[in-house]
């Protein structure tokens, strides 16, 4: 499916996010011609369509206090991590879940779940509750913890 150029217009003005005013999509729609409610609506029917895979806020984990960043990594067996694996995901402290292959004999793991906590500790709290959670599918696990930020962007156009 094309891009109209209404579409276009819309990816490049959200693109770097939206504007933190107290009605963003009326700001978005005004050099457009739209009103906030006919933003909303194309976007909404970008989502349905495909056009778009989501719209959603990206947190600052850092300036919310949360400076201790794990990738959780699992190694469960692949017979229960359809079952399991929801399970996790539905963890309130896990921002990201997915099944990932394995590259043995180096890498074990197949289940990945992000954690973050305000310290190392309280994110290895949350990864006991996954390991419990886990029981005896689970082999193995490690946790990878960030020592960067990294710039997190969208969608970007070319002009």
């Amino acid at each position: 499916m094309a891009l109209t150029p209404l579409d276009r217009a819309l990816i490049a003005a959200t693109q770097g996010g939206l504007p933190l005013v107290p009605r963003p999509y009326d700001a978005v729609g005004a050099p457009l011609g739209l009103s906030g409610t006919q933003v909303r609506q194309r976007l909404q029917q970008m989502l349905a369509d495909g056009l778009v895979r989501r719209i959603g806020a990206v947190p600052n984990h850092y300036r919310l206090g949360y400076v201790a960043n794990g990738m959780s990594v699992w190694d469960v067996d692949d017979a229960r991590l359809d079952a399991l694996a929801p399970r996790v995901a539905a963890l309130a402290f896990v921002s990201h879940c997915y099944r990932r292959p394995r590259h043995l004999p180096h890498w074990p793991y197949n289940l990945f779940a992000m954690l973050h906590g305000t310290s190392h500790a309280a994110v290895r709290a949350q990864a006991d509750t996954v390991a419990a959670l886990l029981q005896d599918a689970c082999r193995g696990h490690d946790i990878l913890y960030s020592t960067a930020i990294l710039k997190k962007t969208g969608l970007r156009l070319k002009e």
